[in-house]
């Protein structure tokens, strides 16, 4: 009888140890897709943990940055970078050159297609304002080749960022990280298309206020 019970809890012992390592083989194969992206995606252009923070768990990711020059005499510029996993959530922004002062900005962002009033952070003259599922961020930023004086308005980089599909997180946690990236990307390129405003950027804009 002892001998039968022991060789009942070694055999219980095995099938708990089978499970576990099941699990955790799970885990590492069809969760951690994210994990496996490069540290900065898109060439460097955002945080991994950023993109980790708004989208759920998968199999795998792909990441993609691309630049466009789309006249290197006048300076326009268009950069575009997405981060999506197996289960087909993405996250993604696209930052541009833009004739544009922060006010028609603001305005015209603030108000395009969305019933409820965005939630804005600024940090000296850069600006974010943010929806519920979109965000967007301005940079004053003249372009090579170009002169202060020939915008219309003022010339800026601006990005707008958003998600498809199922996101880890809602609310005023997902607003955060749509800003954040966004944010990443506007400081990125406006290092990679050189500027001619000398600036230095924060290291992160200041924390949304709840909505």
């Amino acid at each position: 009888m002892q001998a039968r019970r022991k060789k009942n809890l070694v055999t219980a012992g095995i099938g708990c140890l089978v499970v576990i390592a099941a699990v955790f083989g799970y885990l590492e194969i069809f969760t951690k897709g994210i994990d496996r992206l490069p540290a900065r995606p898109c060439g460097g252009a955002v945080d991994r943990e950023t993109a980790a923070r708004a989208l759920p768990s998968a199999r795998s990711a792909e990441e993609r940055g691309k630049m466009v020059l789309q006249d290197r005499l006048d300076g326009d510029f268009f950069f575009a970078c997405y981060v999506r996993t197996s289960g087909g959530s993405v996250i993604s922004g696209e930052a541009e050159s833009r004739d544009a002062d922060p006010g028609g900005w603001r305005d015209f962002y603030a108000n395009n297609g969305n019933d409820e009033n965005p939630v804005e952070v600024s940090s000296g003259d850069i600006r974010a304002l943010a929806h519920p599922d979109r965000a967007y961020v301005y940079v004053p930023c003249t372009p090579p080749g170009k002169k202060r004086s020939e915008a219309k308005d003022a010339y800026a980089l601006t990005v707008d960022a958003g998600t498809i599909g199922k996101t880890r997180v809602h609310g005023d946690e997902l607003r955060q990280v749509l800003v954040d990236f966004a944010y990443q990307l506007a400081r990125h390129t406006y290092e990679a298309v050189d500027c001619q405003e000398s600036r230095t950027f924060p290291k992160e804009l200041p924390r949304l206020p709840a909505a």
